[in-house]
């Protein structure tokens, strides 16, 4: 049985209950964010935190940045959003572009898309060769070791939408002249290549899923339930790895 296949996609929260739990999800990230960045606690910096999102077109991967990074100010997370390379970019490691926005002791970085491109659309589309994305995934992992050894906390998230829940919120968009821009051709041609992109998606969850850089899949056809998991979740693994390490997160205020 796939790992997609496996998620229940049928999860809603009210909007009472979601509205209680995002409020109490975002201080307590605020909270462990000014930990890291050496505001509380010892004052001394924390390691760097990268928050990865990956996910179907309108999967909602946009609101949920939103709300992740609502509390913070904003000198203290860099969102950086990743389309096609450049040409100038592909001359180059594809790896090579998201060196720049990667955070710092002390720093925090959230994307929006990521070097998971390379396994994913350039394997779909042909941008890439066989060769290329096959040997991706050694590269990735080996990448992601490298960022985590030096103790990075790096926590990835698949946003999944069911297909219907995806086409709904298309036509929704092409409705919507405020909306409009977020829909391209591309993304229609995307869907209809669905099947093949789930191939890859599995492949990539299978591949690249290891202890120091879980996989995250949430499940998104409920935009609430979605935007709390991600919140959530993001804590939890602050907390985990923070405690690991040995920092008293009690007695950090």
């Amino acid at each position: 049985m796939s790992r997609l296949s496996k998620v229940d996609l049928a999860v809603d929260l009210s909007k009472k209950e979601a509205r209680d739990r995002l409020e109490a999800a975002q201080q307590r990230l605020l909270r462990l964010r000014l930990l890291l960045g050496g505001q509380l606690g010892d004052h001394n910096i924390g390691p760097p935190l990268c928050v990865v999102f990956e996910g179907w077109d309108a999967s909602g991967k946009g609101g949920s940045i939103k709300r992740l990074v609502a509390p913070l100010d904003p000198r203290h997370v860099r969102v950086a959003q990743f389309a096609a390379p450049t040409y100038d970019e592909k001359r180059h490691h594809f790896l090579q572009r998201f060196w720049a926005v990667l955070p710092g002791w002390g720093g925090m970085s959230v994307l929006d898309r990521s070097w998971y491109g390379r396994v994913l659309v350039e394997r779909v589309e042909g941008f890439a060769t066989a060769k290329q994305w096959t040997r991706a995934y050694d590269e990735i992992v080996e990448f992601e070791r490298t960022l985590t050894a030096e103790g990075m906390i790096l926590i990835k998230f698949w946003m999944h939408v069911s297909a219907d829940e995806q086409l709904r919120r298309f036509q929704d968009r092409s409705s919507d002249p405020l909306r409009s821009w977020k829909l391209t051709d591309e993304d229609w041609r995307n869907r209809e290549r669905r099947a093949e992109y789930e191939s890859a998606v599995e492949d990539m969850l299978e591949k690249t899923d290891k202890p120091r850089a879980r996989w995250h899949v949430i499940a998104g056809d409920s935009k609430q339930y979605a935007r709390v998991a991600v919140v959530e979740q993001v804590c939890h693994t602050i907390e985990t790895e923070l405690t690991k390490r040995g920092y008293n997160l009690h007695d950090a205020d």
